[in-house]
């Protein structure tokens, strides 16, 4: 049966992406599907990873400054800026992505459409644009990557003026004196402390009991030095009562009430930023007639080349649920395309890094020490802390932590955590060590460039290792050094 396409994505995100440009390699014939009429890649370049990163680079830089020079004639450094000049470079780096994404699908001859796409069965997919009009084109093979959206709250409205969601709050006209954040993830987290280093007073309301629960306890305790000096305010067990404006104080009053408490708490702020949990985009696109059901949350479930229970259409991206991330979302989609290729099983092997862009920033990969512990593992922790590092003393930023997480008797890591500058970047050494099963005495026997932050890396071995010795275990399964 002759085809229109080879492969019909629906979402131009990180999955859809990446699913396009790894099928151009196999020279399949692919028609990308976006609902966006204006801009491709999604929430990732035009709401989420993208904007909020180049905001976030603006505001660490600045805070940079303060910490090496201090006030300027009697100002701190933030108040030099306004929001219009981070609003320029946030612009400036969504145009140039927005414009390295069309030059790739054109430079591969990725055709696209835009409008809402419709699977009407196991190939054929219907497209609805913007005017109305209707086009239908078959294909091989499928592909979802859809995306998640952002709930709305169940007690306030946003208006997108002064009580906004994340696609407002990255287009507000000045930074804020005082900013409320409803919301406890990773993007809640993220603008708080991006808006907490331009000077902003930050209330976070956390509806849980502790905020990125998943995180390792010690890793929390040192980003919370961070967070006190960001002089930040957070509100555990919130129940949310609603939010209003008051028109004569020209502030927004945020209502709720702490868990297990009878007391109405009443805040004044200037702004309101909420975020919500997300859905996956996975309601009237037509899974219902080629029989793909969703689990209780909306996720399309499927197997580890990200394929479904119809065997030429796959899913990636948000919409089978966690990481979330782009970062695996990337990755998501090209694996699905080569197994729908035919290179086989292309399965991910090994410990996921998170990162979350903070300021400071953290990342993680593998087990923290109480999940290791639960697990009956015999663990040594070694640590190294920034402000034993001579990088960090230079940099005037001491705030951070490395935290090994090994095998006590095959010194083999099991988890490394990381709260500090360049958490992120660093975090993948550690995951080189742990995919090829090296020991970490890695560390102590290479020479690292001097100063660097991954010399927490040795620090933080000589430190478990000591322990380690000064127990007098004896290693296991390891050749003689």
């Amino acid at each position: 049966m002759k085809f229109d396409y080879d492969l019909i994505i629906l979402g131009s995100g990180p999955a859809g992406f990446s699913a396009a440009m790894q099928a151009t390699k196999f020279e399949k014939k692919v028609l990308l599907v976006e609902a966006n009429e204006k801009h491709l890649g999604g929430s990732w370049i035009n709401a989420g990873t993208v904007p909020s990163k180049a905001l976030r680079e603006a505001a660490a830089t600045i805070h940079k400054y303060t910490e090496l020079f201090g006030d300027i004639d009697g100002k701190k450094a933030w108040a030099r800026f306004k929001m219009a000049d981070l609003l320029r470079f946030k612009d400036k780096v969504v145009d140039y992505e927005n414009s390295e994404v069309k030059r790739n699908l054109i430079k591969n001859e990725v055709h696209t459409a835009r409008g809402f796409g419709k699977i009407l069965d196991e190939h054929t997919i219907e497209v609805s644009d913007h005017m109305g009009n209707i086009k239908k084109y078959t294909t091989e093979f499928i592909l979802i990557s859809t995306g998640s959206t952002q709930q709305p709250p169940k007690t306030f409205k946003i208006d997108q003026e002064v009580i906004v969601d994340s696609y407002a709050i990255v287009n507000i006209t000045h930074i804020p004196r005082r900013l409320a954040i409803i919301g406890s993830g990773v993007n809640a987290i993220e603008y708080a402390t991006i808006f907490a280093s331009l000077g902003t007073k930050v209330t976070l309301l956390n509806a849980s009991a502790q905020y990125l629960p998943f995180l390792d306890n010690e890793i929390r305790e040192e980003f919370n030095k961070a967070l006190e000096m960001h002089r930040m305010v957070i509100y555990n067990n919130v129940r949310m009562q609603g939010v209003q404006k008051n028109s004569i104080r020209n502030r927004t009053e945020v209502r709720f009430k702490i868990e297990g408490e009878e007391q109405l708490r009443v805040i004044e702020t200037e702004y309101v930023l909420h975020f919500g949990a997300r859905r996956p985009n996975t309601q009237n696109i037509g899974l219902e007639n080629v029989g793909i059901s969703l689990d209780d949350d909306g996720y399309i479930s499927v197997n580890g080349n990200y394929g479904t229970i119809i065997p030429n259409i796959y899913a990636a991206g948000d919409v089978v649920g966690f990481p979330g991330l782009a970062s695996a979302s990337f990755t998501q989609g090209r694996i699905a395309t080569c197994h729908m290729c035919g290179l086989g099983d292309v399965l991910l092997s090994g410990f996921h890094p998170f990162g979350i862009y903070a300021i400071p920033e953290i990342s993680s990969i593998g087990l923290t020490e109480q999940e290791a512990i639960d697990q009956g593992l015999d663990i040594t922790v070694g640590r190294a802390y920034y402000k034993e590092l001579t990088k960090s003393s230079v940099s005037n930023s001491t705030v951070g932590m490395l935290k090994l997480i090994f095998e006590t008797q095959t010194l083999k890591p099991v988890g490394i955590h990381i709260v500090g500058d360049n958490a992120c970047e660093l975090i993948h050494i550690g995951q080189v060590l742990m995919k090829k099963g090296h020991d970490i005495r890695y560390f102590m026997d290479n020479i690292l460039n001097y100063p660097t932050y991954s010399e927490a890396y040795r620090i933080a071995t000589f430190n478990g290792v000591n322990r380690v010795n000064k127990a007098g275990v004896k290693y296991k399964n390891l050749l003689s050094k």
